[in-house]
């Protein structure tokens, strides 16, 4: 996910809400055969390959200037400075710790140098991770007003939904992606959190007007944990998650949306790291887990997801196939699975839904304006209501 100029303040956060976190037992490591830090014309282009994704940070600090890079459940272990320092417009590096669990990467600029681009690509399967930072020669005055250390990490919650209504009505829950000091992918000064939310209200609109109750798990620019919007949702009754992103790519070669469901490999996993994460009464709805130990826990939410994690890919070729037919660009790969975290949910289906590349400047065009978005609109509400039809006529999940 990409980030573009940086005109106040350069905090640049990603907390992961949408990337792979199921493996985190260990910390995770950099490669020090595929990461450099090296010139870039007059600046400076950072690489930094990780065993895993991981929620991460940029900022920069004056006097005397550096960029700052925060990643947290890294260690650094065994990595040799030099080894990483290639090129001359970076006149010093040190790794180390930062505060509450943050692994800290300090680089001594030997100018006033901006963040025009930072963003963290994963793997397929989700086997690495790389970071990708492009700084550009800014002005003296420029870099010492946007020069800041990050601000609290302590979030916002969203307010408490209503309680879940009883007549059977089809309850949607909305996830604009990011917010707060999670900024997610910016390019060209538009944030990925703004255009979601944006989307995201709109298509709450769009809902209602078709009779369908829509929850929103934010509603302002604040940053909740996702833990938190599990939460929301479910106190909602939510029959399903739709979670907004729009990603970044370096190469401008990608358009269109694309859908995420979990993959068959991360279902059994997911389970029982949401045993260790929640409390049992959080983990299904209508479910109280608290007296069960942890294999039956697990075994109750593999049981739950036999029904939604198909549910989810209905859902998900529902989309493909109304998206184009509402006038919204579709991306040649647009049914994709990963481990994704906000996809973990075992009591109602979820998809994770790409409205497009902010690194494509037609992508970038559509997501901006109320217009451009209209169609994505369109195609999720009917996909939503034809997917809800074609499932009341299924056999109930569980805990349903």
């Amino acid at each position: 996910m990409g980030i573009g100029a940086v005109a106040k303040g350069v905090l640049l956060t990603l907390v992961l809400v949408g990337q792979p976190l199921l493996a985190q037992e260990a910390p995770a490591r950099l490669d020090p055969a595929e990461s450099w830090i090296d010139d870039r014309w007059r600046g400076i282009e950072l690489s930094l390959v990780l065993s895993r994704a991981v929620p991460w940070r940029v900022f920069t600090l004056d006097s005397p200037r550096r960029l700052v890079v925060e990643v947290r459940g890294v260690d650094w272990a065994g990595v040799e400075t030099d080894s990483l320092l290639l090129g001359d417009n970076a006149t010093g590096l040190t790794l180390g710790e930062g505060t509450s669990g943050w692994a800290r990467l300090e680089v001594e600029l030997g100018r006033a140098l901006a963040v025009t681009e930072a963003g963290m690509t994963v793997a397929e399967g989700g086997s690495s991770a790389r970071l990708h930072l492009v700084l550009e020669v800014t002005d003296d005055e420029s870099f010492a007003a946007s020069a800041a250390a990050p601000p609290s990490q302590e979030p916002a919650l969203a307010s408490p939904p209503a309680a879940p209504p009883a007549d059977g009505t089809f309850v949607v829950a909305i996830d604009p992606g990011h917010g707060g000091v999670d900024p997610g992918a910016e390019r060209a000064g538009l944030k990925e959190a703004d255009l979601m939310l944006a989307l995201a209200e709109e298509l709450a609109e769009a809902l209602e007007g078709a009779g369908v109750v829509p929850v929103l798990t934010r509603e302002e620019d604040s940053f909740v944990p996702l833990q938190e919007r599990m939460t929301l949702a479910r106190a909602a009754g939510a029959d399903v998650l739709v979670s907004l992103h729009a990603d970044a790519l370096k190469e401008e070669d990608a358009s269109g949306a694309s859908v995420y469901t979990l993959t068959d490999e991360a279902v059994g996993e997911a389970s029982g790291k949401m045993v260790e994460r929640h409390q049992g009464s959080d983990l299904l709805a209508g479910l109280d887990l608290r007296g069960e130990d942890d294999a039956v826990a697990t075994a109750l939410m593999d049981l739950a997801r036999a029904g939604t994690v198909p549910a989810s890919r209905r859902l998900a070729q529902a989309l493909a196939r109304e998206l184009p037919k509402a006038g919204a660009a579709l991306n040649d790969h647009a049914l994709r699975q990963a481990p994704l975290a906000v996809l973990n949910a075992a009591d109602f289906p979820s998809v994770l839904l790409e409205t497009g590349f902010l690194s494509d400047a037609g992508d970038r065009g559509r997501l901006s304006t109320p217009g451009g978005r209209a169609p994505i609109v369109r195609g999720i509400v009917a996909a939503l209501t034809r997917w809800a039809a074609e499932e009341a006529g299924r056999p109930e999940p569980l805990t349903r």
